[in-house]
């Protein structure tokens, strides 16, 4: 159950971040807010590792395989991309092709077993909950 309550926080403030860092991109630039974004959230991991954790930064350097290491990186076009859609879709029709293609993608990863996850089977009742997700798209911008 608290996963639950975690995955709602995460996508409440994953909606919060867009709009607060489209409207920072209106000062600076769209990389100028990244880079900030990205630094701000370096600070805030640092500190509450200093907090909480110990354990050696270099930890990190022993994950296999090495490509896992790239989600940092990925997380700057995360930001970007999120910046870009809230900007021309608005924060409501962004944040639901986001989450539909998170979705989409997710299962996927689950189908073929990518990247250590344990593969799973197929399941028509998921595959309806994503056409569902869909229309609920085509729905929500019909006029």
């Amino acid at each position: 159950m608290i996963g639950f309550f975690i995955a709602l926080i995460s996508g409440a403030l994953m909606s919060i971040q867009g709009v607060f860092n489209t409207q920072v991109t209106k000062s600076s630039s769209i990389w100028a807010a990244n880079a900030f974004v990205q630094f701000t959230a370096l600070l805030v991991c640092l500190g509450a590792w200093l907090l909480t954790d110990r354990s050696p930064l270099t930890a990190v350097f022993k994950v296999e395989p090495k490509y896992m290491l790239l989600g940092g990186a990925i997380g700057a076009f995360i930001t970007y991309t999120v910046i870009q859609s809230m900007d021309t879709l608005g924060p409501a029709r962004a944040v639901m092709l986001i989450v539909v293609a998170q979705l989409l993608v997710a299962y996927v990863i689950e189908l073929m077993g990518l990247f250590g996850v344990e593969k799973q089977p197929w399941e028509w009742r998921k595959a309806i909950g994503m056409g569902l997700a869909v229309a609920g798209i085509v729905i929500f911008k019909w006029k």
